[in-house]
């Protein structure tokens, strides 16, 4: 059984920053292509970003290129994503992804 469990949300003011962590459990951790989703009031859950096992290759929404960061440590099995520059529009449920897994999300609200 794979749990995800992100932590680091919160309430910022734009411009501010944040950092995203998602601890999974399991040992094929490293193996994996991890990712963000995101999902805002009234919305479909959208891409955020995504890396794959070696830390090599991201992709990233067009929304959030140039802004956000994601990185891993398969030593923690931790997925991480970087935050700068946030706008209201960021202002969403974080979601951290791994293959048909989920983790239970975490708020972040950007204030103008």
């Amino acid at each position: 059984q794979v749990q995800l469990v992100e932590s680091g949300g919160g309430l910022v003011q734009a411009g501010g920053s944040l950092r995203l962590s998602c601890a999974a459990s399991g040992r094929t951790f490293s193996s994996y292509t991890m990712g963000w989703f995101r999902q805002a009031p009234g919305k479909e859950r959208e891409f955020v970003a995504n890396i794959d096992w070696s830390g090599g290759t991201k992709n990233y929404a067009d929304s959030v290129k140039g802004r956000f960061t994601i990185s891993r440590d398969n030593a923690k099995n931790t997925v991480y994503l970087q935050m700068n520059s946030l706008k209201p529009e960021d202002t969403a449920v974080y979601y951290c992804n791994k293959g048909l897994y989920w983790g239970q999300g975490t708020q972040v609200t950007v204030s103008s």
